[in-house]
This record gives C-alpha cells, sequence and structure tokens, in this order.
C-alpha cells in the first residue's frame, strides 16, 4: 500500500554522529519535502561538521529543541540514539556488512541494540537474519527497502566532478581506518609508485577516522596522476571509477554494486566476488587483470548484488519513507524496548541533556 501521501504536514528527525551521513540521509530528505512533509537535522557530537549543511537545511541545536519540535520519526544512520529523542526511531544504516567483525551470534551488522522501533534494510543477505532478529526480541519490525543512500548512485553522471576525459583508466583507492585492516600502512611504496608510473588516474579516499599521519602522507603524493580528496559524498568517486582498490571497507560494496571489479588487499571475507591479494608485489597484476573484467568475476558480482541490495531504480529512499509512514500508522504494539540504563546514561552525559 502507498503511504507516501501520508507524509504531508509530519515531522522528520535526521539524527547524524558522522558528516557521511549527510549523503546517506539526503535522498531522503529530497523525498519527504517531495511529499509535503517538514525535516530537521540534530548533530550529535563532535565528529560532525555544521559546515556540510546547506542553506536550505535547518538544524535543532539542543535536545530542548528537539523535544519541542516533537518530531514523528527520527531516521538514524548510526549505531544508537537516546530513548528521550521523540519519534518512531528508524535504522537506516551507516553501511553494508563489510565484515569486519564477525556477524555470528549477535556481534558486528547484527548487533541489536535496543534502540530502534523498524529496521530498513538492504537487501536480502540482511533482512532474512533481521527478520530472524524481530522475532526473537518482539520489540522492532523489519522492513526491507534498500538503501536510500545509493538512489543517486543509479542516476546519470553529468555533473560528476570526478569523471574525466584522460584517456587511463581510473582506479579508486579506498581504505578503512582500523590499524589491522588498512591498506594504507601496507601498501604506500605500491601506491607511491602507481602515482609516479602514471598509467593510470588514481582518486583516493579515505575513511574519515583515518589517522592524520595516513591522510597527510597520502596527500603529499598528490600529483597529475593521483588526486586524494577528502569529501561526505563518496557516490560520485564510486560511479568515475573503473576499477577500485580497497581492504575491508565497506565501501567496497557501494562499488561492486554498479558491477565493477574489486581488488581488495588482505580482506577478512574474500569471497568470489572479490580478486583478493595478500602478496603487496601482487597488487598491480590484480588491477591490471580487474581492468578486463573478466567474464567469472563479473557473474560472482551480479549474483552477490541480487542478494546484497537488488534495486537498481533509485527508489530505495521513497520505499523507505513508505515503510516508516505505515510503522507510524499501523500503531503496532511491539514488547517494551530494554531499559539501557548504562548505555542511555553514557548518551545523556554525551549529550550533557538530563531532563525528561
Amino acid at each position: 500500500m502507498n503511504y507516501l501521501t501520508a507524509t504531508k504536514n509530519k515531522k522528520y528527525l535526521m539524527y547524524i554522529s558522522q558528516n557521511y551521513s549527510y549523503a546517506i540521509l539526503r535522498p531522503l530528505q529530497a523525498q519527504i519535502l517531495a511529499h509535503g512533509g517538514e525535516v530537521r537535522w540534530f548533530l550529535a557530537g563532535s565528529e560532525v561538521n555544521p559546515d556540510f549543511l546547506t542553506t536550505n537545511e535547518q538544524r535543532l541545536h539542543t535536545i530542548k529543541d528537539v523535544k519541542s519540535w516533537i518530531p514523528n520519526i527520527t531516521f538514524i544512520p548510526g549505531n544508537i540514539v537516546p530513548s528521550f529523542i521523540p519519534g518512531k526511531k528508524v535504522a537506516v544504516f551507516h553501511g553494508f556488512n563489510s565484515e569486519k567483525r564477525s556477524s555470528e551470534g549477535n556481534r558486528g551488522h547484527f548487533t541489536i541494540r535496543g534502540c530502534y522501533d523498524l529496521y530498513c534494510t538492504q537487501g536480502p543477505n540482511t533482512t532474512t537474519r533481521f527478520k530472524e532478529l524481530a522475532k526473537q526480541h518482539g520489540f522492532f519490525k523489519v522492513t526491507e527497502t534498500g538503501w536510500p543512500t545509493l538512489d543517486p548512485l543509479f542516476s546519470n553522471t553529468s555533473n560528476n566532478p570526478y569523471v574525466s576525459d584522460d584517456p587511463r583508466p581510473t582506479l579508486l583507492i579506498c581504505s578503512t581506518f582500523s590499524r589491522k585492516l588498512s591498506l594504507a600502512p601496507k601498501l604506500y611504496e605500491q601506491i607511491k609508485h602507481f602515482s609516479e608510473q602514471g598509467k593510470w588516474r588514481i582518486l583516493m579516499q579515505f575513511h574519515p577516522k583515518m589517522p592524520a599521519e595516513w591522510v597527510n602522507k597520502y596527500k603529499a603524493l598528490s600529483n597529475e596522476s593521483l588526486t586524494f580528496i577528502e569529501t561526505d559524498n563518496v557516490l560520485p568517486l564510486l560511479q568515475a571509477a573503473d576499477v577500485m582498490l580497497c581492504d575491508t571497507s565497506s565501501v567496497l560494496l557501494m562499488f561492486l554494486l554498479l558491477r565493477k571489479p574489486v581488488v581488495t588487499f588482505c580482506n577478512q571475507k574474500p569471497l568470489p566476488h572479490l580478486l583478493d591479494i595478500t602478496d603487496a608485489d601482487e597488487v598491480e597484476a590484480a588491477i591490471e587483470h580487474a581492468l578486463t573484467k573478466p567474464s567469472d568475476l563479473m557473474q560472482n558480482i551480479k549474483s552477490y548484488c541480487q542478494e546484497l541490495h537488488p534495486y537498481t531504480d533509485g527508489q530505495s529512499s521513497q520505499r523507505v519513507l513508505n515503510a516508516a509512514n505505515e510503522f507510524l500508522q499501523s500503531n503496532e504494539k511491539l514488547k517494551p524496548k530494554p531499559l539501557n540504563i548504562i548505555r542511555q546514561l553514557k548518551m545523556r552525559k554525551d549529550l550533557n541533556y538530563w531532563g525528561w
């Protein structure tokens, strides 16, 4: 059933704590505004930069402001949200299940922290597990919608600043921040060589928590072949590249959804949809192989994407908004969420809020 018309005159809060959350929620914001709803942003903590807000986006500065505004629904791309934030709390995720940690039991991507009323999942390989957990816990619902972040990924690239008429293949290098998993400390000499060699146009982008030491070292490599980019929106970079070099960062999964090959270095779970390398000296040959788009690899990527995120219509934001409105209108009775006293006290301390 279509619940998009129920958006009119309702209030939606975007609760964020990282800069990358802007790009996650903006396609959803566009749908809310297009259907007559109101949007406000609340920036929690010191790691999110208010300068990324546009002149048309409205911010609530304090918890008191949020409680006075009284949102109907709060969307959260992070792991936690305080219970004292008003509105039905909808998880939209900050990335895919990248297997950085075990996802067995209640760990990793499937950790249930008792904060959410509704999980909007990205595809079958997460929906099935979350629905099992919903049945087990009883205090949240699950609807598969696709990920709103990706809606612009499937649009045209006519205004993409990273698309170039440079005839060389474009290599995108991304890395997570964990020293154990990051390729940055382990492939510095190889990447320096690639930048000097000049046979590829290289774009580099790191996780925002990457240590400054490595950010600065790689920035220093910048030349006509290598461009280091700091951005809150990685999607145009994904669209502009031919091949990605990565480690165990979830950004590689978004790249795969464009049906493009990824070379990984020491990936935590090197399945057949990846070209995984464990020897630094073999990275260059693996990239060259990936550029040929071998048929067996491309078929493995296609099959994997059908489980990960089968939606390529750019309408996941509509599905999320529809699911949230349906949940709100259904007024379904669920079990009470756990009290989480210690976590709630910590969030109160972090936000310096001690009211009701």
